[in-house]
């Protein structure tokens, strides 16, 4: 009776254990972590009032740039797989926000998701054949259509406006707000950032995000464990793309203005460069991207106009020489070894 009782409880503290191991683990934000983001929102959101217009739409195109980059993320930091086409989906993006505004007289707030959407499904599509391709063969694939779109819009020009692009006109701020055009977009990029960045938080936080991280690291052992690669991996391909996609559209609210050459390999490159300077598989890694690609080029142009690319691969240099995991890595680093050197000095 003894002996039955005691594998009892054995067997209920094995289950028990098996099932914390395989619970995934709950992640739950500091205070301290919550007060600092509010902060941050709070200092966001008043900052409009206090810039002029120029430092405004350099600010939204931060927003932008960052929900893009989150999308590549996902995509390269999270689920390895190496893009150099993403400025394709951003041009699909700005442009069918242009063409449903300019040709079709749809309202603007409405081009926003349709752009997400459709990117999803490009996206997605995309990333079904090349499930083929690993490494460098699918970096020259998506290379392939970051060059291959530009010439594409060019062609349906009936559509696209063809090399003249399209011109738009700035939305203004709804329900009568004493808000400026500028000051309205920046709010309107302000909240879908934060809308899509709890999204791609509780996404990656959560089963899909394992499975993405597994397939990345090892995708044989992903794949034994249950894990449907060919699916994960084309999920992946098309929530990277509706970022992007709705990134793209922001933009296009933003300039006012989109053309066929805005949108070349150079601009798939710089979105790259924004994740490894920000940090690989980091929410907050984007942010840090964004602000490099926006403002660093302007500063190298301050710093010499004669040879502003080289200034600026020397900011490169310097970045990954010092930060060799990116900004948001450095930061972590940095925070585990403050908060270290700080419990050892506290008194026993």
């Amino acid at each position: 009776m003894n002996s039955e009782i005691s594998e009892t409880v054995e067997a209920a503290s094995a289950g028990e254990v098996a099932a914390r191991v395989s619970a995934p683990p709950r992640v739950t934000p500091r205070a301290w972590e919550v007060a600092g983001l509010l902060a941050l929102i709070a200092g966001a959101c008043l900052l409009p009032f206090e810039l002029s217009g120029f430092r405004l739409f350099q600010f939204t195109q931060v927003f932008v740039y960052a929900i893009a980059l989150l999308g590549l993320n996902i995509l390269t930091g999270y689920n390895g797989q190496i893009s150099l086409g993403h400025g394709a989906f951003y041009g699909i993006g700005a442009y069918t926000a242009a063409i449903m505004i300019d040709r079709w007289g749809v309202p603007y707030g409405w081009t926003v998701p349709v752009a997400g959407v459709l990117c999803l499904v490009v996206g997605f599509l995309f990333g079904l054949p090349a499930l083929r391709l690993e490494g460098l063969y699918l970096a020259l694939a998506t290379f392939a259509l970051a060059l291959s779109v530009p010439q594409i819009l060019k062609h349906f020009d009936g559509w696209t406006g063809g090399s003249q692009g399209i011109v738009l006109s700035r939305p203004a701020a709804p329900l009568g707000l004493p808000l400026t055009a500028d000051q309205w977009l920046y709010f309107l990029s302000l909240g879908v950032l934060l809308v899509l960045f709890m999204l791609g938080w509780n996404l990656l936080r959560g089963r899909t995000g394992r499975a993405l991280v597994a397939i990345r690291d090892n995708p044989i052992a992903a794949e034994a464990m249950g894990v449907n690669a060919a699916l994960y991996k084309s999920l992946a391909f098309g929530v990277s793309a509706a970022y992007t996609g709705v990134a793209g559209a922001l933009s296009a609210l933003a300039i006012a203005f989109v053309a066929p050459d805005t949108f070349n390999v150079f601009l798939s490159i710089t979105f790259l460069v924004g994740i490894v300077i920000g940090g690989l598989a980091s929410i907050s890694g984007p942010i840090f991207g964004a602000l490099f690609i926006q403002f660093v080029p302007n500063y190298a142009q301050d710093i010499s106009k004669a040879a502003p690319w080289a200034i600026y691969g020397i900011f490169l240099i310097v970045f990954m020489y010092v930060m060799p995991y990116g900004v948001s890595g450095f930061l972590r680093l940095a925070w585990r070894r403050l908060t270290r050197a700080t419990a050892g000095t506290r008194p026993k």
